[in-house]
């Protein structure tokens, strides 16, 4: 039995902690233990968690707020586990990782990079600087896993320099996202929409990565032009609630063409009842779980050329460039041009590319095959190594 300690920033609802769930949520329980260790309180990846019998245990430290408290309670969380391996998920994981693996003799420490280029003004200095940070310690961890191979590159154009790279892309169940003929029928009853709405969807929280003010130039046009267009928006800050966003859809004439979900975790429920979804990331993505799911449910996407979007939507959807609203309208158009029944094949081959390479099975199992490989090593870790001769 080899035990795995997941050490992440927090489990709100995010691309890494979606996938943090379903992966120790897939693991072969008679061979794997995974313990998941927040350094923040709650969050729906946590109650997720908890249903599924996965201890979760947190630090208690406060977002944005540095508490040397959270290093003694990982120590002492390490040293009563004693896990084969602790796995870190995002930047700051990754650098309270490296030392408190080292000082609690955990046999192996892996860091687990989930972005791409985050080095951006829009953020925090902290979250800016930091991976440049890392990179000067990237020599500590016995591997880096990677999500995709753009995350790979901008690290390396940073500095990091791993004992070893491990390229593991998200998986995606596709049991739970599938084509579901019922469900456009049940979303237009549900929101009073016509029958000929031709639903156009964006699964991402509000945040400068996510670029919704591209979205929403595009959607200005494409609206002008087909007035059947509504556009549905969900994800954390996009409540009918929110006063900025309100704003932001009147003062490009949507009002009344937009849906404001807010964070839903039923997300598996509405993909299947779109006419396609799309990606209008302008930087930052690494493997974006958006267009997997949307692809698992049948559904074609139009994605904006961030991270590893083209490699995900192959053949099966349309790639324009970031901050294009006219490219992304025209691709819109392109793919309504299609019809139902178009769009439909689109759909059915997404999803048969979604279970060729990127089912959840298939990604679970090369997590199991690396952590086997990796405690299977003989010697002490050369994170051990390295900072015993600092």
């Amino acid at each position: 039995m080899i035990t795995i300690a997941h050490l992440i920033t927090g489990l709100q609802t995010g691309g890494a902690e979606t996938m943090l769930a379903k992966l120790v949520g897939s693991m072969d329980t008679t061979r794997f233990r995974n313990i998941v260790i927040s350094m923040t309180d709650g969050g729906s990846i946590a109650t997720e968690l908890s249903t599924s019998g996965v201890r979760i245990l947190s630090l208690q430290m406060r977002r944005g707020v540095a508490d040397p408290r959270g290093l003694t309670r990982l120590l002492q969380v390490l040293r009563e586990e004693k896990p084969d391996v602790l796995q870190t998920w995002l930047y700051h994981a990754d650098l309270m990782g490296a030392l408190a693996g080292r000082l609690a003799g955990v046999p192996r420490v892996v860091w687990n990079l989930r972005c791409s280029d985050m080095n951006r003004p829009n953020y925090r200095w902290l979250s800016r600087h930091l991976p440049l940070l890392l990179a000067r310690l990237s020599g500590m961890p016995d591997a880096v896993i990677v999500n995709s191979g753009a995350g790979r590159a901008v690290h390396e154009r940073y500095g990091y320099r791993p004992r070893a790279w491990q390229l593991i892309p998200n998986g995606f169940d596709v049991a739970r996202f599938h084509p579901d003929p019922e469900a456009r029928g049940r979303f237009l009853a549900e929101h009073g929409l016509p029958d000929n709405a031709f639903l156009i969807g964006l699964p991402a929280r509000l945040d400068p990565m996510k670029d919704h003010c591209t979205f929403l130039a595009a959607a200005t046009d494409f609206a002008s032009k087909h007035p059947q267009a509504r556009f549905v928006l969900m994800g954390s800050g996009l409540q009918a609630q929110n006063p900025r966003v309100r704003r932001l859809i009147a003062a490009c004439n949507l009002d009344g063409r937009v849906l404001l979900l807010g964070e839903r975790r039923d997300i598996d429920r509405i993909l299947p009842s779109l006419d396609l979804v799309t990606l209008s990331s302008a930087f930052g993505e690494g493997f974006p779980n958006v267009l997997g799911e949307a692809m698992a449910c049948g559904v074609p996407c139009v994605s904006t050329d961030v991270g590893d979007a083209a490699a995900i939507v192959g053949d099966t959807g349309t790639i324009v460039a970031p901050r294009d609203p006219v490219a992304l309208a025209v691709a819109w158009q392109q793919m309504m041009a299609l019809g139902p029944e178009g769009r439909a094949a689109l759909g059915a081959d997404a999803r048969r590319r979604i279970e060729r390479h990127f089912s959840l099975s298939i990604v679970a199992a090369q997590y199991e095959a690396f952590y086997e490989r990796i405690t299977a090593q003989p010697g002490p870790s050369p994170a051990a190594a390295l900072l015993g001769n600092a």
